[in-house]
């Protein structure tokens, strides 16, 4: 059953104006409250999907470096007792390089994190102020530097194609972020979505994305850079070392059994698709009343794994193994991608096969979102 286990921290300091993700700004947080609500939800799951050791531990949010170093030691101490912890046992916790985050740097080592993902963003100060982050370049950059002493694994995030950035601004910035030597680098394009500040700034004219063209200019330029630096993609915004990927990462586009627990996460065991209940309020609740905070659990079929699958594996570039899939899902390896349509962007240099397994070129993965249109079949892809 499940190998790895996502935990939920839901709140921020402050919202990013271009976060979409299930964080909250609470002025109190009962930490006692919380740590006993997030092992019970974390007991439903073991009760669901144990059975076998677990491979990763990711702790995101939110901000899970605002969480105190004993309530991460609790969870981590209960998830080895239900589960096990298999060997080269990966756990990650997603950190701001504040100053005051990065003071808890070494009790959390103690606690048990061994590989630690900055939230750096931009390594210029003007591009922090546009974000909204809370660091200074400074701050980054010590906070990096503490992560390096105390982690075995260390990974920052940057986000580019921001309005107005220039190729050859990118990527000196991306120069410098190599020079630093960490293993791993998750370099996002800037996606406005909907719901956020710079969603309605875009709107009221405040600013202008990035030209589409542009940013695929910018693509090229990370892709080329890293892999240079010895950190090719293996997925499309992520870049690592050979080996140093993010093995918790891998365990939801390779399509495997993961475990979610607190406000908003998802899960996938079994065959079913779990969600909590995102508001952290409304989750509390429910782990009071029925003792455990899904809000919705479903049973998913075969057409819909099969989609899932493909959606998640064609983000790598390893690439689908289309009779492994077929053999899950029970489907013919021909029927889980549309042969014309992979004949055509294979002779374009968007896609490549090799034997069973099927991917997207580099050129192909800035398309990835239409391809995938084309690629997987109409009835998978309204499953």
């Amino acid at each position: 059953m499940a190998r790895a286990l996502y935990i939920h921290w839901p709140f921020c300091l402050k919202k990013c104006p271009y976060c979409d993700f299930n964080s909250h700004v609470r002025a109190e947080v009962d930490h006692a409250l919380w740590q006993d609500a997030l092992l019970a939800d974390m007991r439903h799951e073991a009760d669901a999907a144990g059975g076998e050791p677990l491979e990763s531990i990711f702790f995101g949010g939110g901000t899970p470096s605002l969480m105190p170093p004993h309530l991460v030691a609790a969870l981590l101490t209960e998830a080895e007792r239900l589960w096990g912890f298999a060997p080269g046992m990966e756990i990650t916790l997603e950190a701001n390089p504040t100053s005051f985050e990065a003071d808890k740097f070494a009790e959390l080592a103690h606690a048990g994190v061994n590989r630690v993902s900055l939230g750096i963003q931009s390594l210029e100060q003007d591009a922090l102020t546009f974000l909204g982050r809370e660091h200074s370049v400074e701050e980054a950059l010590s906070a990096l530097d503490h992560a390096q002493e105390l982690f075995g694994r260390v990974s920052f995030d940057l986000i580019y194609a921001r309005p107005r950035q220039s190729a050859d601004a990118w990527a000196e910035e991306l120069r410098r972020a190599i020079a630093f030597g960490t293993s791993h680098l998750s370099l996002y394009q800037l996606t406005i979505e909907p719901g956020t500040r710079f969603a309605t700034d875009v709107r009221t004219g405040s600013f202008e994305p990035m030209d589409g063209d542009d940013a695929a200019t910018l693509f090229t330029v990370t892709q080329e850079m890293t892999a240079t630096a010895g950190l090719p993609a293996y997925e499309i915004s992520n870049h690592s070392a050979p080996g140093q990927e993010s093995r918790h990462n891998l365990t939801y586009w390779r399509y495997r059994d993961y475990c979610g627990v607190g406000p908003g996460a998802h899960g996938r065991r079994g065959g079913r698709a779990t969600q909590r209940h995102k508001k952290p309020e409304n989750w509390l609740s429910a782990i009071e009343n029925q003792g455990h905070g899904i809000a919705e659990e479903q049973a998913l079929d075969r057409r819909e794994q099969a989609s899932e699958a493909l959606l998640m594996g064609l983000r790598l570039r390893e690439g689908i193994d289309l009779v492994a899939l077929g053999v899950r899902t029970g489907f013919a390896s021909g029927e889980l991608i549309v042969p014309d349509k992979a004949a055509l962007y294979t002779d374009l240099g968007l896609l490549w096969r090799d034997g069973d397994r099927v991917g997207l070129t580099q050129a192909g993965m800035p398309l990835l979102d239409g391809l995938l249109g084309e690629l997987v079949p109409g009835d998978l892809v309204g499953a």
